[in-house]
């Protein structure tokens, strides 16, 4: 699992940083690289640190996808695009293969994905919710034609810079419009109707520095976490620390 040495099953590769020696994993962290990315560098991440620190498994999978404009991509739904591989299958298929051979439990598992593994983030927790236990997406959202509703309730922090130009808010086009990046406004709506949050506007605000926060936590399942921050396409300081005690959150509730 190692950088110069991953893990390998039929579909693809991924990459493992272990807790502590002798420590018995308390759980997943899945992280999702970018568009153009590699799981392998992912293994030297704050993310990674902190929650093999904290006595998860973290897991990096590589995405490839020859043939496309970046080779280690993500197969985000989205009209006008065509992958040969299902990542959604390939995700659940890593996650199985880590859970079972470094004894992790398979259903305490976070995935969190940053940019165009943000989006993939997005899909999964969408069509796919069984995957994991709750979702940590940054700077990336649907990519349109949006769905008009998930397949099931999940957790979901969604995490976004206010001056993103690379994935603005409101997305962007591509290829004179054939291509779409999703409205991050618009996929947390289909997720408030996916969780039957009670109202558009969320149960709580606050601001805490330069951080703006929204939470959404009266939904009949399900919560929405909204961090947005003043930077650009990236995530800011103690990115990591705040996904994971939110997470830590979710699992002590259960």
């Amino acid at each position: 699992g190692s950088a110069k040495d991953p893990c390998e099953i039929d579909s693809g590769t991924y990459h493992v940083r272990l807790p502590a020696e002798g420590t018995e994993p308390k759980g997943i962290v899945m992280h999702l690289h970018g568009g153009g990315g590699k799981g392998a560098g992912l293994l030297r991440s704050g993310i990674a640190a902190q929650a093999t620190q904290r006595g998860y498994l973290f897991l990096a999978p590589n995405g490839v996808h020859p043939g496309t404009r970046f080779v280690h991509n993500w197969s985000v739904r989205a009209n006008n695009s065509n992958f040969q591989k299902n990542d959604m299958e390939f995700l659940q298929a890593v996650a199985d293969d880590a859970a079972t051979r470094f004894n992790a439990p398979r259903d305490k598992m976070l995935m969190a994905g940053f940019s165009r593994g943000g989006s993939m983030v997005w899909d999964v927790a969408c069509y796919s919710p069984e995957t994991a236990r709750a979702y940590a997406p940054a700077a990336g959202a649907f990519w349109d034609d949006l769905p008009e509703i998930c397949a099931a309730p999940v957790d979901l922090f969604h995490t976004h810079g206010w001056n993103d130009r690379t994935v603005p808010l409101e997305g962007r086009s591509f290829r004179d419009g054939a291509v779409v990046q999703g409205d991050v406004w618009a996929s947390l709506f289909v997720l408030r109707a996916t969780n039957g949050c009670k109202n558009r506007q969320p149960s709580r605000s606050e601001i805490e520095g330069d951080r703006w926060y929204r939470h959404w936590e009266d939904c009949d399942q399900g919560r929405i976490d909204l961090m947005l921050h003043p930077g650009g396409h990236g995530v800011p300081k103690g990115w990591s620390t705040a996904v994971l005690d939110w997470f830590d959150a979710r699992l002590a509730e259960e």
